[in-house]
């Protein structure tokens, strides 16, 4: 088995990483770290954006919330983190890169200022070096910050495919291979270079609330929990070197030297009021030292992970990372923000301090899932024997997740699910209509490993049919493993 392959045989998606140094970015870094064995990583970039830029003094640009020169940066603080904790890790799973793999994927990229793409750097090239690299699989390439270095590359791309005459054929290769995934558009590059040079270049805009500073706004009651000081300092902070180095409200801790008028999550003990005097824009609600702060761009790396819901095989598929729907005007487009499920009995959408209506359910439904399989990973980091911690069921369906049937039939699958660990693991099944086209609704019957999903009479050929599988096992923070079973009407 390579170290692209899942179990089975299914190659892992391959990603690429840009980031700017905003808080969350460090936290989002500090997770996807522990789930670097379940994605194929490639390149991870510091970029700038409309919030982070470094300076150009030659062009009299001042640095604006960049740390200083010599400080670490978050990648590598995450970096840092993993290699106390990989002996730990490959314990619990092999595929955990060494830290020197990935310290050799740490790259500089365009930087200077907002939108800065004037010029090469190494985290462009690398860039440019994976899309043109001859590998058959599709790469993610995301933007956390802005897409300036992601443009900065493409650029790179046309100028040497024009020069050689390869253009048409270059164009088309890239294209047919590359996604890129964006928290917002947080320059000006996509809209000025990318898309007009680009115009059939997929983009899958992930920007979650579920994820963000706002969490509190659109996660259910029965997940609040995992937001709160005490669950975050006895499952996160608390867990190792990791835990230690991830961002909680009132850690003392600031992005950047210097007085940011923004940068007020690490003071601890001061209301809104007295945050103003001392001349903060208090834009977040102020929240008890020891609380979640913000993930936000881990819904990008969270649509790869191999969790069994296939998140990335479709942007309208839904998982972890949420889900996107067509934009009205780019049909090559898919935003989150359009992307609306229907909502538990007792929620409903919420007016946010930006003057708009959201429903995030399609993220805000797997938080808890999320932030309890964050916890047992946590907990792998500092467990040097395998048989002391815990891990995810292991759920398979027979004979496959994706299946044909006729209008008004009746589909029989067969469940096996075990857990490595001797845990009890109990199983679920749902439509999730919403990632599927049918407009009526299915039958879905779970009879101890039956499973039986009945096709409406009415439905369409090539209608399809997403149906969920669920196997929790029972452990004290216990963990969740899925199926996504699709069924496609013939």
């Amino acid at each position: 088995m390579t170290a692209a392959d899942q179990p089975g045989g299914t190659p892992r998606p391959r990603v690429i990483v840009t980031t700017d140094p905003e808080l969350d970015d460090l936290n989002s870094m500090l997770r996807l770290v522990l789930y670097s064995n379940e994605v194929d990583l490639a390149g991870l970039i510091y970029s700038s954006s409309q919030f982070h830029w470094a300076g150009d003094p030659a062009a009299g640009v001042e640095p604006h919330r960049w740390p200083p020169a010599g400080a670490r940066g978050h990648i590598d603080q995450a970096v840092d983190a993993y290699a106390q904790a990989w002996d730990n890790l490959r314990v619990h799973d092999a595929r955990y890169p060494s830290p020197e793999r990935l310290r050799a994927l740490v790259k500089q990229g365009n930087i200077l200022t907002k939108g800065d793409m004037a010029e090469e750097t190494d985290g462009s090239r690398l860039i440019e070096d994976v899309l043109l690299d001859g590998d058959d699989r599709q790469v993610f390439v995301q933007a956390w910050g802005g897409t300036n270095t992601i443009a900065r590359a493409l650029l790179s791309i046309e100028e040497r495919a024009k020069r050689a005459g390869t253009w048409e054929d270059t164009y088309r290769a890239v294209v047919a291979r590359t996604v890129i995934t964006s928290f917002g558009k947080q320059d000006q590059t996509w809209d000025e270079y990318i898309r007009p040079h680009w115009p059939e270049l997929e983009l899958r805009e992930c920007a979650t609330m579920a994820w963000g500073y706002f969490a509190r706004l659109v996660v259910r009651p029965e997940d609040q929990v995992y937001l709160t000081p005490e669950w975050m300092g006895e499952h996160v902070s608390s867990v190792g070197p990791i835990g230690a180095a991830y961002r909680v409200w009132g850690d003392g801790l600031q992005m950047a030297d210097g007085f940011d008028d923004e940068d007020y999550f690490g003071i601890a003990g001061k209301t809104q009021a007295e945050l103003e005097t001392l001349g903060y824009r208090v834009w977040c609600p102020v929240f008890p030292p020891g609380a979640w702060i913000s993930e936000g761009d881990s819904s990008n790396f969270a649509m790869h992970i191999d969790n069994g819901l296939r998140n990335w095989e479709g942007p309208h598929f839904g998982g972890w990372g949420g889900r996107q729907a067509l934009s009205p005007t780019d049909p090559r487009e898919w935003v989150s923000g359009l992307a609306h499920d229907a909502l538990p009995e007792g929620m409903a959408p919420v007016e946010t301090p930006f003057g708009t209506t959201v429903n995030d359910y399609a993220a805000a439904r797997w938080l808890g899932a999320f932030q309890r399989d964050l916890a047992a990973r946590l907990r792998w980091s500092v467990t040097p024997r395998y048989e002391d911690a815990n891990h995810a069921p292991e759920l398979t369906v027979e004979p496959g997740v994706d299946l044909a049937a006729a209008a008004g039939e009746r589909v029989e699958v067969t469940l096996r699910a075990s857990d490595p660990d001797g845990d009890p693991v109990t199983l679920g099944a749902w439509e999730y209509r919403e990632a599927g086209s049918c407009e009526a609704p299915a039958t879905v019957d779970l009879s101890g490993v039956t499973l039986v999903i009945g096709i409406p009479a009415d439905a369409r050929a090539g209608d399809a049919i997403h149906v969920i599988v669920e196997a929790v096992d029972d452990a004290p923070v216990p963990l969740t493993s899925y199926a996504r079973v699709v069924i496609t009407v013939a």
